[in-house]
């Protein structure tokens, strides 16, 4: 009960802005910046240092005092990500507001430049008072020799180092850019566990302990865009707990022991105990480093696309399509144990009907027996019953002789933690059945934690299975059980075992050639209707694709309908693995796999779409459009593989215009 009531109290925390909404702004802000990267580096991030400092703050100063039109201030993108850092140390940016400009420069009547608003007005105000400096920077000029010198008399402004604080700031997009952070019940929960992390820290203060508190990012981002707002942050910060809040983001080492390690160790343990729930949550924990780049500039899109039917009208393979989400699961403590079953007790957790991500029996250890938190993070498909099963270890010297027995059992049905109430997080005491209990003991009680995101869209994952009967042949995909599949076949299934497509290397009827790396010249594919299409064809010494599923422009891009596609050797981006150095192993293993990376005007610097694990015939794929492109080029570049090796691969990637070399694993 007293937990109960601290929580609700911290819900009674006053805040003065509408912090869902504008988390959802800062997020699409932050996507702008991150299409535009110059802004994280030097020259272009000390120029728009010195802008803000020299041109936007005393605009938004004369603006706010005395408006010279009506309507908004329209901020120039790379002033507003200036500011943005800028206020994010609330303390710091209060203190130059006052000290420079006599009170704080709030945003109240600004807005950003990605919200589509006109600029004319703001364009007006800004030439009339700088009429040598443009509005929008031209940041692909060179830098002149007025601007360095400019530059570096930056100190009679904030002595604050800003750039080392936009740098500081640069990775957290990557830890709140997915997609459940943009949906609303989630982010009405992280509001509601930031009011919770705002009423800890007073109550820590009320108690003079002196703590770091490290929040999660689900926390982190609203708490950021509270502190977009600086008038409202310091008035409810003062209101809340009586001084401002600093945000400290100085420190990132994360080592164990060190000071962040040790501040969130120190939080979850405060936070649990006040509140009697888990500060964890799923989709909201550190995902690593952010990928390494693919390149420093952004990928030219040609303005002109060839009209291309679009793949996804074309698209003859069927694939089931379903939704998954990310569970973070913890077994808490465990109630009205009988004297007889005495011993060391596990859970198992399994769901009651396995989908195609989560199919196996996991077990973890209970907090208050074992005294060490163990946590289980998992994905699956949004549907069904999680079984939960109570363990019993025996106290034995032979553990064989008397084997673990289940003491009772209980389910929870997913579609009850994704219902607006319950916030995505469920955690309370379950009751567990038994026929092993007389009707005089009470049943044992499991007080299980459960949070989860908001389901998304899952990737489609396909493996390709070779014939038997081609066991003389190229096998590089696995071989599997009978089937009456043609000679020289390798089937295309999902996850569920079904079937999609079947493709064969054949002779063509016009000619018996084979190509240079000795394949036979058409790749065809045979649906499960029977129906037979041809997916790829040698011409010559080179392979050719129809344009409903492939073709090029000027040789240079791989063009699967209007998206343009670059392969690279190895694993990249978000599937690039996680270690600092890679063993020689490792970096042998990297030959077998290629990342398909589309480019565009919203993702200028790539978005994987695609891996090809050649070595096991999986391939795994984001987007239904690349469905048939990927499986093709995996069926192709596994023939080439076994018959020539791996640089023959790059050779027919040249060929037809998709490979990008730069940053591409060493394999030497």
């Amino acid at each position: 009960m007293e937990e109960e009531r601290e929580w609700e109290e911290a819900q009674k925390v006053n805040i003065s802005v509408d912090l869902v909404a504008a988390a959802k702004q800062q997020l699409q802000f932050l996507a702008s910046i991150d299409r535009n990267r110059w802004l994280y580096h030097a020259p272009a991030l000390h120029i728009a240092i010195y802008r803000y400092n020299a041109f936007w703050l005393p605009l938004l100063k004369r603006h706010t005092d005395s408006p010279s039109f009506e309507g908004p201030l329209v901020v120039p993108l790379d002033c507003e990500w200036v500011w943005h850092c800028h206020r994010l140390n609330p303390v710091r940016y209060k203190s130059d507001c006052e000290e420079l400009y006599g009170n704080i420069l709030d945003n109240q009547n600004v807005v950003s430049s990605i919200q589509g608003s006109s600029i004319t007005n703001t364009q007006k105000a800004w030439t009339k008072l700088y009429p040598d400096q443009p509005y929008a920077f031209d940041y692909s000029a060179d830098v002149d020799d007025d601007y360095a010198e400019k530059i570096t008399a930056l100190d009679k402004y904030s002595k604050y180092d800003l750039l080392s604080a936009i740098q500081r700031q640069a990775p957290f997009f990557y830890q709140v850019s997915r997609p459940h952070m943009k949906n609303d019940l989630y982010l009405e929960g992280a509001v509601a566990r930031y009011k919770g992390f705002l009423h800890l820290i007073k109550r820590i203060k009320e108690r003079s302990i002196k703590w770091f508190s490290v929040p999660t990012y689900d926390i982190d981002l609203i708490w950021h865009t509270h502190q977009l707002h600086p008038v409202s942050y310091c008035n409810d910060l003062l209101n809340i707990m009586g001084k401002i809040l600093e945000h400290d983001d100085t420190d990132s080492d994360r080592t164990k022991g060190n000071k962040l390690d040790v501040g969130f160790s120190g939080t979850t343990k405060n936070f649990e105990e006040m509140y009697g729930c888990r500060y964890w949550r799923a989709g909201a924990m550190y995902r690593g480093n952010a990928p390494i780049p693919l390149m420093d500039t952004p990928y030219p899109i040609s303005s002109q696309i060839k009209d291309i039917r679009s793949v996804e009208d074309r698209n003859n393979v069927h694939i089931r399509e379903f939704n998954v989400m990310e569970v973070m699961l913890e077994f808490v403590s465990v109630k009205n144990l009988q004297e007889q079953h005495k011993g060391s007790h596990y859970v198992s957790f399994s769901k009651t009907q396995p989908d195609a991500i989560f199919n196996a029996k996991r077990k973890l250890t209970i907090l208050s027996e074992s005294g060490k938190k163990q946590v289980a993070c998992f994905q699956c498909e949004p549907t069904g019953l999680m079984l939960i099963e109570l363990m019993s270890c025996p106290l034995s010297s032979n553990p064989l002789s008397n084997p673990s027995r289940t003491l009772g059992s209980c389910s929870i049905a997913f579609e009850d933690i994704l219902v607006p109430e319950s916030g995505l997080i469920m955690e309370k005491w379950l009751e567990l059945t038994s026929s092993a209990y007389s009707k005089r003991s009470k049943p044992i009680s499991l007080r299980v934690a459960m949070s989860v995101t908001f389901p998304s869209p899952a990737p489609f994952v396909l493996h390709m299975l070779r014939n038997r009967s081609s066991l003389k042949g190229s096998c590089y995909f696995p071989l599997p059980g009978r089937h009456q599949n043609a000679r020289n076949s390798t089937r295309v299934v999902d996850e569920d075992g079904n079937e999609i497509i079947t493709l064969q290397m054949r002779e063509s009827k016009k000619t018996n050639s084979k190509d240079k790396f000795g394949l036979r010249n058409e790749v065809v594919g045979i649906l499960k209707t029977g129906e037979l299409c041809k997916l790829a064809e040698c011409v010559g010494k080179d392979w050719s694709f129809p344009s409903s599923i492939i073709t090029t422009e000027n040789n240079d891009n791989i063009l699967i309908g209007h998206h343009i596609v670059q392969f690279y050797a190895g694993r990249k981006l978000e599937y690039e693995q996680k270690h600092c150095k890679m063993h020689s192993e490792e970096l042998k293993y990297e030959k077998n796999f290629f990342t398909a990376v589309e480019f565009s005007a919203e993702e200028p610097y790539g978005r994987a779409v695609a891996l090809l694990d050649l070595k096991s015939g999986t391939v795994t794929v984001k987007e239904k459009w690349m469905l048939l492109p990927s499986t093709v080029l995996a069926y192709m570049f596994g023939e080439i593989m076994s018959k020539e090796g791996y640089e023959s691969i790059i050779q027919c990637l040249k060929k037809i215009g998709g490979y990008e070399s730069g940053n591409q694993i060493q394999t030497q």
